[in-house]
């Protein structure tokens, strides 16, 4: 049997009807996957693990003519890089799909329960949200992600991976597909829009009982434009205007090193640190081999005036920090540098300028870490640590869909849990109410 999206029917005449079409489907596979038991699911996850690695040649070869025609539409490079797999990268995908076999199954879950003084019996247990829409732009691995717990978590999942990653993301899809039919789950319980681009996420926008979540990923604008256009409920996924403050008592060394794999270990993903604040205590013996360490690894420097002139005196080229450059997510080897009189200046400028994804302090003081902890109000506030641990599997969830930075249901990154809602279910014995 096929495991290909099928084309809209002959009465679907207009992309409004084939996306509809495409999620009717998705709302019929969701039942069965609402149902399906623990070992089926893990068994359609573990078919997919395999075939990521047995197929990783097919992937390879679809994702070259992703980056080649990147190339030739002039592609950011940032987004080059999210898209680029190879099989070391496609290995480490199909490690987080193994990883997911491995999480406890969500559904059914006991969140609380209690009986009543008149005997009636409540539970509130997990139960998956339905069909749930990714919008999603270059990052061939959220395919893999959002499918693979949206499986596990008993929903179905429809998907736009934009044009730049076509190709790889048209694979991709086929080998889910095979995957849940190989153990008898409908293969339309994951399907994509790609085929209606840009005017098919219009309507999967506004496909309001057919899809019962949208979670958008990507760049801030096409945050905003899913946001700002759906009917559908969304939850936000922020930008990673990400903060480091160095201390006045922090262990320099050890900032040092968490500074620059906070920035460089990877520029081009959310969780990559963008500004640095430094104690007005610990600059002048700080800045120096902190702008000194950066500018080695070709990253440019925006500063502010005591940080700049750190620069100038460490022979440093630096460059003047702009409003803008504070509220700036480079996703780019660039970093706004910036000297506060205390800690109650990082956390002031923290509450201007973020975006409110991940803050890290790096301090050897237990109040300051405290009051960082109790006054930033971030997805993730890490003590000591890289704001690069800001991570689905990092943080022991296998994958993710997102990090959330709104503060509904689900915040920071989203794993199974995340893609649930709950029920009560009362139990009585002929109860009436008076």
């Amino acid at each position: 049997m096929s495991t290909e999206v099928e084309s809209p029917s002959a009465s679907a005449t207009d992309v409004r009807d084939a996306v509809h079409e495409v999620a009717g489907r998705a709302k019929q596979a969701a039942r069965a996957l609402a149902t399906a038991p623990r070992e089926v699911k893990d068994a359609a996850l573990g078919a997919l693990a395999e075939a990521l690695v047995a197929e990783t040649p097919r992937i390879v070869a679809a994702n070259a003519e992703d980056l080649e025609r990147g190339e030739r539409t002039g592609l950011a490079a940032n987004l080059a890089d999210r898209l680029r797999l190879d099989p070391p990268r496609i290995e480490a995908i199909a490690g987080a799909v193994r990883e997911i076999v491995g999480l406890p199954d969500p559904v059914g879950e006991v969140v609380r329960g209690s009986t009543l003084p008149n005997g009636l019996r409540l539970r509130q247990v997990r139960v998956p949200m339905g069909v749930i829409g990714m919008v999603y732009e270059a990052r061939p691995n959220v395919t893999i992600d959002a499918a693979s717990l949206a499986l596990k978590s008993g929903n179905a999942a429809v998907l736009r991976g934009g044009s730049a990653a076509e190709s790889t993301n048209t694979v991709l899809v086929d080998l889910i597909r095979q995957a849940l039919q190989s153990v008898g789950l409908p293969a339309d319980a994951v399907a994509t829009i790609d085929p209606w681009g840009r005017e098919g996420v219009q309507h999967l926008m506004r496909a309001r009982g057919l899809v019962d979540l949208l979670v958008p990923r990507g760049g801030a604008g096409l945050i905003r434009t899913v946001v700002e256009n759906s009917t559908v409920p969304v939850i936000e996924t922020g930008t990673g205007n990400c903060h480091v403050f160095v201390d006045a008592s922090a262990d320099q060394a050890m900032a040092l090193e968490v500074t620059l794999n906070a920035k460089l270990r990877r520029t081009s993903v959310c969780n990559a640190a963008e500004t640095l604040l430094v104690h007005a205590s610990a600059a002048d013996t700080f800045l120096p081999a902190a702008l000194t360490a950066l500018a080695e690894q070709g990253v440019r420097i925006h500063a502010d005036a005591r940080a700049l002139a750190a620069a100038e005196a460490a022979g440093v080229k630096a460059e003047p920090a702009t409003e803008d450059d504070w509220y700036t997510e480079y996703l780019a080897a660039e970093i706004a540098v910036g000297v506060v009189d205390d800690l109650t200046g990082a956390i002031e400028h923290i509450r201007t300028y973020s975006s409110g994804h991940t803050e890290a302090i790096l301090t050897s003081d237990l109040r300051s870490a405290e009051r960082f902890t109790a006054e930033v109000d971030s997805a993730v506030v890490a003590v000591n640590a890289s704001t690069a641990f800001t991570d689905g599997g990092q943080f022991g969830l296998g994958a993710e869909v997102g990090i959330s930075t709104q503060k509904l249901h689900a915040r920071g990154p989203m794993g199974l849990a995340e893609l649930t809602s709950t029920k009560w279910i009362v139990n009585g014995d002929g109860h009436t109410r008076p």
